[in-house]
Formats: structure tokens, C-alpha cells, sequence
């Protein structure tokens, strides 16, 4: 029964000691102006929901599927080499280009996003001959936390020394991103790799369609978010954005890799 609980509700307690420890870093750093505490309030920051929000949906697939090594390993490569290839590839198709139009951004690093979730599938999925849909969803839901954490992370650090050293600035970034991050790489990385682990594990023609559809819907949904920059349209990509992450979820909790997907069992996400 405790583990049961742990499995359901651990994510509160991820997101309510990463909270608890970032307000008392920057209340610290506040209060002192201790310039070496500043890297702790932005890694707390950028990282704390977003890594409550893998623990929610890992614990909604049915049962902790994936291994925390592997989702740990995911999160940390797939942010640094989504963040290289995609810098590298906007840099070059910029310079080529001489302007970068919202939808080649969105097309590089949806792309680049997928390049540890392939990886892995390679390296991991393939060796264990285990291709659950809902594993890829919590694989590419785990690469999206990293890219985002660390793309948050970086722009908090540009806001806090285009201001001149001013914490509210600092912690403004922090906030918005940080609570828009499940809604965004998170989630679309989420739905990419999900749709892809869905094609391996059922290949055909549909499902096929299905992944195209789904990245293309991940490229259209990050080129509207980087195009409308208004609190209205964050909110409707997110409730766009999660709503579809929560349905996909259901459907590939009740797969089976020898029959497909079955009726989803009535339980509440």
C-alpha cells in the first residue's frame, strides 16, 4: 500500500522539496547577494518541474516501466546533444539562410530531440526486445525535461546579466519557463517518441502515418509557442499540448505488444 502511494503520488513530493529547496537558495542569495548561490537558484529552477512532471507521468503508465537509470541517462545526454545539434543546426541553416524562420526552429530541435531517444531504442530497447509505447512516451518525456531544463537555465542566465544582476529578472525567467516546460519540449518530445515506440511495437502503415502526424503536430504546436508570445496562447498550447499527452497516455497504458491497444480500463490520469 505505501509503495502504491509512493508510485502515485511521488511526484508531490519531488515537486513540493525541489519548491522548498529553491525558495530557500534564493531566499539565501536574496539576503546575503552571494553571486555563488546564483547557479544553484537556477538549476533548482529550471529543473524541479519538469522532473515532477516525469514522475507524474512515469507513475501513470501502470507501473514504474522504465528504469530511473535509464530515464536519469535520458535526461542528461538527450538535453546536452538536443541543445549541440540543435544550436550546430540552427547555426548553420541561419548563416546559410541569413534568417531563421520559427518553423525551421521548431523542425531542428524537435529533431534534435530525438537523437538519445533513438539511442536508446538502439542501444537498449532493441537488446531487450521490449518496445511498450508508454516506455517511449516516459523516454521522450525524460529528453524533453532535459532540453528544456537546460534551455530554461540558459535563459536565465541571459536575463539575469541583461539586467544587470537583477534577482527578479532572474527569478520571472525561472518561473514562466519552468511552469511551461511539461507543456512544451517536455510534452511534444513526450508524443514523438511514444508514436515512434507505438510504430516499433506495431509496425503498419497507420501507425506509420501516426508518428509522421504526431512529429509533424509537435513541429506545428513549438512553431505556434515560439510565434505567439501572448499568455492566452501559451495557455491554449498547453491545455493543446498536455490534453494530448494525457490521452495518448491512457491509450498506450492499456497496449498489449500482442494484441494492440485495448479499451482503455476506466482510471483516472
Amino acid at each position: 500500500m505505501t509503495r502504491e502511494l509512493f508510485r502515485r503520488f511521488g511526484w508531490v513530493a519531488v515537486l513540493v522539496i525541489g519548491l522548498a529547496l529553491y525558495f530557500l537558495v534564493l531566499r539565501t542569495l536574496v539576503e546575503t547577494q552571494n553571486p555563488n548561490l546564483v547557479p544553484a537558484v537556477i538549476l533548482l529552477g529550471a529543473s524541479t518541474v519538469p522532473a515532477a512532471f516525469l514522475t507524474f507521468a512515469q507513475s501513470r503508465t501502470g507501473q514504474w516501466q522504465v528504469p530511473a537509470s535509464v530515464l536519469v541517462v535520458t535526461a542528461f545526454f538527450g538535453g546536452v546533444i538536443g541543445l549541440v545539434v540543435a544550436g550546430t543546426w540552427e547555426f548553420d541553416a541561419l548563416h546559410r539562410l541569413g534568417t531563421l524562420p520559427m518553423l525551421f526552429v521548431a523542425l531542428i530541435e524537435e529533431t534534435a530531440k530525438l537523437v538519445v531517444p533513438l539511442l536508446v531504442l538502439v542501444t537498449v530497447v532493441f537488446r531487450h526486445k521490449r518496445r511498450l509505447p508508454s516506455d517511449g512516451l516516459i523516454i521522450g518525456i525524460a529528453s524533453g525535461m532535459g532540453f528544456a531544463a537546460l534551455e530554461t537555465m540558459g535563459y536565465a542566465f541571459t536575463a539575469l546579466v541583461e539586467s544587470g544582476g537583477n534577482v527578479g529578472a532572474l527569478e520571472q525567467t525561472l518561473l514562466l519557463r519552468g511552469l511551461t516546460a511539461p507543456a512544451g519540449h517536455t510534452a511534444w518530445t513526450g508524443l514523438t517518441c511514444g508514436a515512434l515506440w507505438y510504430l516499433l511495437s506495431s509496425p503498419s502503415v497507420r501507425s506509420l502515418l501516426a508518428f509522421l502526424g504526431t512529429f509533424l503536430g509537435a513541429v506545428a504546436l513549438h512553431t505556434a509557442w515560439d510565434t505567439f508570445g501572448t499568455i492566452l496562447a501559451y495557455a491554449v498550447l498547453a491545455v493543446l499540448s498536455l490534453g494530448w499527452l494525457v490521452l495518448r497516455l491512457r491509450r498506450y497504458r492499456a497496449f498489449h505488444p500482442d494484441r494492440g491497444p485495448i479499451r482503455a480500463p476506466a482510471l483516472a490520469v
